[in-house]
């Protein structure tokens, strides 16, 4: 099976974002920056009911975490998980603040975060899918007591779950920071066991890692890869995987 996740950076580049994506061949999808809009976005972002379509992907779960107005439409952002396979259960989890209605960019605390879980069947096998964009700090990736906690209580979940565990997301975080940390000690962290330099597009010039894809010891890593195809200022990544 192969997953992948992507910062779609709200689909601002939907022509090759759309295209790119219909070739990928993918079973399972987590995307940050997702947006979901009653109508037409007027070429300022791509749903993520078109980026499913180009996946190939019946199975999605958006959770959304803000709304605003797009003139006289309702536009939500949030994140959002795919799969080929059915959701046995999905979970939304708030790790800061709450789903804010009319958002105001210049009133409301952006930082707004939370974490999406899908259960699914594959044969026999339990696969625990979690898909996090990270809280933001625009000084640095180095985390903060913050984000240890956010990330401590991310952790206080999987110590829940039974069976093959994959994480994905934008964590907002450099692999030196004592949140990452965190995760280290109980997952195996693909960014920097394959020695990622960087995972975001020509389109920044940020260098930095801050997308990572983790995963337990149930699941059995065939390949792991880095998309450099350009279609956000941030580069997906991908997994061939199988559950022990």
């Amino acid at each position: 099976m192969k997953i992948m996740t992507l910062n779609m950076w709200q689909g601002r580049l939907e022509k090759v974002l759309l295209s790119h994506l219909e070739t990928l061949d993918v079973d399972f999808a987590c995307m940050q920056e997702a947006v979901s809009c009653t109508g037409d976005t007027a070429g300022l972002a791509t749903t993520y009911q078109k980026a499913g379509k180009s996946l190939g992907l019946d199975q999605s779960f958006f959770s959304p975490i803000t709304h605003t107005k797009l003139g006289a439409k309702d536009l939500e952002f949030g994140n959002v998980i795919y799969g080929r396979f059915p959701f046995l259960q999905s979970n939304t989890v708030f790790t800061r603040g709450e789903y804010k209605e009319n958002f105001d960019f210049d009133a409301d605390d952006y930082n707004i975060r939370a974490f999406q879980h899908v259960e699914v069947q594959v044969g026999d096998k339990r696969l625990h899918l979690l898909n996090h964009h990270g809280h933001h700090i625009n000084e640095h990736k180095l985390g903060d007591e913050e984000t240890l906690r956010q990330v401590r209580q991310i952790a206080d979940y999987l110590g829940q779950l039974e069976g093959a565990v994959i994480l994905c997301g934008d964590f907002n975080l450099s692999p030196e920071s004592n949140s990452i940390g965190v995760l280290n000690n109980i997952l195996r962290n693909l960014s920097t066991e394959y020695d990622l330099q960087t995972t975001r597009s020509r389109l920044t010039s940020k260098n930095e890692v801050c997308d990572y894809i983790f995963v337990n010891n149930e699941v059995q890593v065939e390949h792991f890869v880095m998309d450099d195809e350009i279609v956000s200022d941030h580069n997906a990544l991908i997994v061939d995987f199988d559950i022990r």
